[in-house]
C-alpha cells in the first residue's frame, strides 16, 4: 500500500470504492425505469435475486473453465458474521425502507437514505473503533452535505418527519450494521458474499412482496431487472467487499457515499432533467471529500502482533511466511498462513492487517 505516499496515486481500494458506488448509484435511475411495470417491493426483491443469480452463474462459469480458486471461501467461523448481514442488510433494512416510503414524502425519504454513509461511518468509529481523524471526518461530512443538497434540490426540499421517517433512518443505521458486518468478512471471496446475500435477500423481499400481493412482472421486466441487479447490486457489492479489505469500513463507506451524484447524472442524460446550481454545488462538495480523502496521508509507527488468517495474497513485506506442501503455487494465492509480530512504519490504511490501535 505504498501508493498512499504520493497525493496524485490512486490506491487499489479507493478505485474499488469509486466504482463500486459508479455502478450502484447507476441502478437507481435505471431501476426508476421499471417501476412503470414492476412493483416496488417486489423490484427490490429481483435486483437482489438478479444480483445472486447473475453471481453464481459467474462463480459456475469460472469454476468449469479451469480457473483455480485464488480466494478464501468462506468458513464455518464466518457464518455468524453472514448471517447478520444477511439479517441486517438483506431482510430488516428493505422491509424497513418500503414502510418508510408508504409513509413519508419522497423528497425526505431521499434526504433519509444519505443517512446510511454517516451510520456506516459512525458504528465503524464508535463501535469497532476503526481509526477516523479529522481530515477523514471533514471529506466524509463534506461529501454527505453534497449527497443532502442533491436529494433536496430533487425533492424540492420537502420535509415529513414522522413514524416513516424513522422506519428509514432505522433502515439506514441497518445498512449501516450491514457494511461494518461485511467488513469482518472481505478476508473471504467477495464472489460468494455478494451471491449468498443476494438469493438471500432476493428470495426474503420477493416472498414478502407476492405477500403483500404483488404480481410476478412480464419477462423483459424481470431480465431487465436481473441485469440491473447484476451491475448494480452484485457487482458493485463485489467491489465494495474488496475496498473494505483495502480500505476499512469508514473510508469505504464515505467514498462510496458519491453514489447519489452518479445517478444524479445519469438522470440527465436518461430523463433529460436540468443542470441545476444545486447540482454544480453538490458536485463541488463532493469533489472536496473526495480530494481531502485522496490526499490522506496516514504513517507512524506500529506494530503487528501474531495473527493466524486465510485471503488472497502476495508475498509482500507482510507475507513474508514459509509454504506446506499443500499449498498453491504462483501469485496471488490463498491458504491460511500465520503472520509473525514485526514493528515498522509505512504509509497505511486500515486494511487486513492494519487494523491496530491508536
Amino acid at each position: 500500500m505504498h501508493l498512499l505516499g504520493h497525493p496524485l496515486i490512486v490506491a487499489p481500494g479507493i478505485l474499488f470504492a469509486l466504482l463500486s458506488a459508479l455502478l450502484f448509484g447507476a441502478s437507481t435511475p435505471l431501476a426508476k425505469l421499471l417501476l412503470g411495470a414492476i412493483d416496488p417491493w417486489m423490484l427490490a426483491g429481483l435486483l437482489y435475486l438478479g444480483s445472486g443469480v447473475g453471481l453464481g452463474a459467474l462463480r459456475l462459469g469460472r469454476r468449469l473453465a479451469g480457473y483455480p480458486a485464488a480466494e478464501a471461501p468462506l468458513r464455518r467461523a464466518d457464518l455468524p458474521w453472514l448471517a447478520g448481514v444477511v439479517l441486517a442488510g438483506g431482510a430488516v433494512a428493505p422491509v424497513l425502507l418500503m414502510t418508510g416510503l408508504t409513509r413519508t414524502p419522497a423528497s425526505a425519504g431521499a434526504l433519509l437514505l444519505n443517512l446510511e454513509g454517516l451510520a456506516t461511518m459512525g458504528i465503524a468509529w464508535l463501535v469497532f473503533r476503526e481509526n477516523v481523524d479529522g481530515r477523514l471526518l471533514l471529506g466524509a461530512f463534506a461529501i454527505l452535505l453534497g449527497a443532502i443538497l442533491l436529494s433536496w434540490q430533487e425533492g424540492g426540499g420537502a420535509l415529513g418527519f414522522g413514524w416513516g421517517a424513522f422506519a428509514i433512518a432505522g433502515a439506514c443505521v441497518a445498512w449501516g450494521i450491514d457494511n461494518n458486518l461485511t467488513g469482518k468478512l472481505s478476508s473471504a471471496d467477495p464472489v460468494q458474499i455478494a451471491m449468498v446475500k443476494g438469493l438471500a435477500a432476493g428470495g426474503v423481499n420477493i416472498g414478502l412482496a407476492l405477500f403483500q400481493g404483488s404480481a410476478l412482472p412480464t419477462w423483459p421486466a424481470f431480465l431487465g431487472a436481473g441485469a440491473v441487479g447484476f451491475f448494480g447490486y452484485g457487482l458493485s457489492l463485489v467491489l465494495f467487499v474488496l475496498a473494505l479489505r483495502h480500505l476499512g469500513t469508514a473510508r469505504t463507506g464515505a467514498y462510496f457515499s458519491t453514489a447519489p451524484f452518479v445517478g444524479a447524472l445519469l438522470a440527465i442524460v436518461i430523463f433529460g432533467e436540468a443542470v441545476t446550481p444545486g447540482l454544480l454545488a453538490a458536485a463541488a462538495l463532493m469533489s472536496l471529500g473526495v480530494y481531502l480523502h485522496l490526499t490522506e496521508r496516514h504513517e507512524h509507527e506500529h506494530r503487528h502482533g501474531a495473527l493466524d488468517h486465510e485471503h488472497r495474497h502476495v508475498h509482500d513485506e507482510h507475507h513474508q511466511h514459509a509454504h506446506s506442501p499443500g499449498d498453491p503455487a504462483g501469485e496471488p494465492h490463498t491458504h491460511p498462513h500465520r503472520h509473525t509480530p514485526m514493528m515498522h512504519k509505512h504509509p497505511h490504511y486500515p486494511d487486513l492487517h492494519h487494523r491496530h490501535p491508536h
